[in-house]
């Protein structure tokens, strides 16, 4: 199996809180659009400190995590962030590595959001075709 990617789309969970009280207008979320890295050795999402920036985070903890090479890195953890995937929705904290180019989804919003990768057609679905489980609606 080769390397699966996903097109997502991150929001500043504060700004999307903010719309749903009034206070700011959907125009006025920050947001950034990008190919994340499906990875699922990895526990939540992961970005880096430009898209932290951009979407205008909050550092709001930090601790020492293991990378897949076994080594230890610092991090920052962030402030909630909303990931859309297509019509799916989760919000998680971001974790941020320094020097990090790639952004990674992990797995995490992958089983809130109901998604497995696809080994046969290396691809991320909807771990119940189309139906999201899981979400009361």
């Amino acid at each position: 199996m080769g390397s699966v990617f996903a097109d997502i789309t991150l929001r500043n969970g504060g700004d999307v809180t903010n719309v749903q009280r009034g206070i700011i207008q959907e125009k006025d979320i920050r947001m950034v659009s990008l190919t994340a890295l499906v990875d699922t050795g990895a526990m939540t999402l992961v970005i880096n400190e430009e898209v932290c920036r951009q979407l205008g985070l909050a550092i709001i903890d930090t601790r020492t995590v293991y990378l897949a090479d076994g080594k230890e890195a610092f991090c920052k953890i962030t402030e909630p962030v909303q990931i859309c995937w297509k019509d799916r929705i989760t919000i998680v904290y971001a974790w941020v590595l320094p020097g990090g180019d790639e952004a990674l989804l992990g797995v995490i919003p992958l089983e809130d959001m109901d998604l497995i990768v696809d080994p046969a057609r290396n691809e991320l679905i909807g771990a119940h075709g189309d139906r999201v489980m899981g979400r009361l609606k």
